[in-house]
């Protein structure tokens, strides 16, 4: 009977410690929620100004900066196909004040590419943001003015014929490779620091074209200097509804859509993380923000983060077979 008592006491003891230690725990994690952030916050964009990922990073962090009254900064990290950028920020400290906006090379860079980190596992995904299409543009003084034209002259001269992208593995690289290879004909990749820097030498005419993001490209359209020629999405562009799609301009199956999404390290504490996706994706509904992307040409996803998780980690695997399949090479 003693020996019971004791049990019963020492149970007891065992049970108050652990409601103790759990009542700790959530008083903790609320705190850790409460009082971030308390400095400011460094979103990397690992491509130079003027694409879509650097318009999405723009309105995120205005946004945030107003709601959350810290500062939300954006640091343009361009080089090494968005590794120098990305990279940073796997090697960061987990705490929710590192972040960075990668985009779909994110997901084809481990099938060309050695990285100095796991695309999957070294990061804690926040939120998918947004999806963006691509548009076929030449300079409005080619005489290339359809893709007929174009597949039809890149015929005549083999490789002759340039495309310029914002990096390798990003979609507008992708998309042009896929062009090439459904068309049967051999184009020279010409890689850029971001999709600013590749349209603007479309624009000089230093380039025969760029199968670039509607980003990059929509303020060079409105403004005729750049000649749209089709679209890479299954529909027309809302932007340009009088641009046919790469199926009806008569090449099928070349279909890539751009997503970008934010990351942080591997250890971001889950209520950290769920706080900064609850706010991104609340900013990115909001109307404003909605009507600023659409303006961009992108459309809003906004992902929960396993949603997010769940996307990168098939992306992956799906392109590891397209890079195999139509034989993409890193330069």
């Amino acid at each position: 009977m003693r020996n019971t008592g004791i049990f019963t006491r020492c149970l007891i003891l065992l049970l108050c410690g652990s409601v103790h230690g759990l009542a700790y725990a959530q008083s903790a994690a609320g705190n850790m929620i409460d009082g971030y952030p308390d400095r400011p916050i460094r979103l990397v964009v690992p491509v130079a100004p003027g694409g879509s990922s650097d318009g999405v990073a723009r309105v995120i962090a205005q946004k945030l900066t107003e709601q959350w009254k810290q500062q939300v900064v954006v640091d343009n990290r361009a080089g090494a196909a968005a590794i120098i950028g990305t990279n940073i920020v796997a090697k960061a400290d987990p705490d929710g004040y590192t972040l960075v906006l990668v985009s779909l090379r994110h997901s084809v860079n481990p099938s060309l590419l050695k990285l100095p980190f796991d695309s999957v596992r070294d990061f804690a995904p926040v939120t998918m943001t947004a999806a963006v299409g691509n548009v076929l543009v030449v300079n409005p003084k080619s005489p290339i003015t359809s893709v007929k034209d174009l597949i039809a002259l890149a015929k005549q001269k083999p490789g002759e014929l340039n495309f310029a992208s914002s990096g390798i593995g990003g979609a507008p690289h992708l998309t042009g490779e896929f062009f090439a290879l459904k068309t049967g004909i051999k184009l020279t990749h010409i890689a850029y620091k971001g999709g600013g820097p590749a349209v603007a030498d479309v624009v000089g005419g230093n380039v025969t074209m760029s199968f670039a993001s509607m980003t990059s490209a929509l303020p060079f359209i409105r403004s005729s200097r750049l000649r749209p020629l089709a679209v890479s999405s299954k529909t027309r562009s809302l932007q340009l509804p009088e641009v046919p799609t790469m199926a009806e301009a008569g090449v099928a199956d070349v279909f890539v859509l751009d997503w970008q999404g934010v990351l942080s390290p591997r250890g971001t504490p889950k209520p950290i993380v769920d706080k900064l996706s609850g706010a991104i994706r609340g900013v990115l509904k909001d109307p404003d923000s909605v009507k600023r992307l659409s303006a961009m040409g992108l459309d809003v996803i906004a992902s929960t983060p396993d949603e997010f998780g769940k996307a990168i980690a098939a992306d992956v695997k799906r392109w590891a077979e397209v890079v195999k399949t139509a034989n993409i090479k890193a330069e």
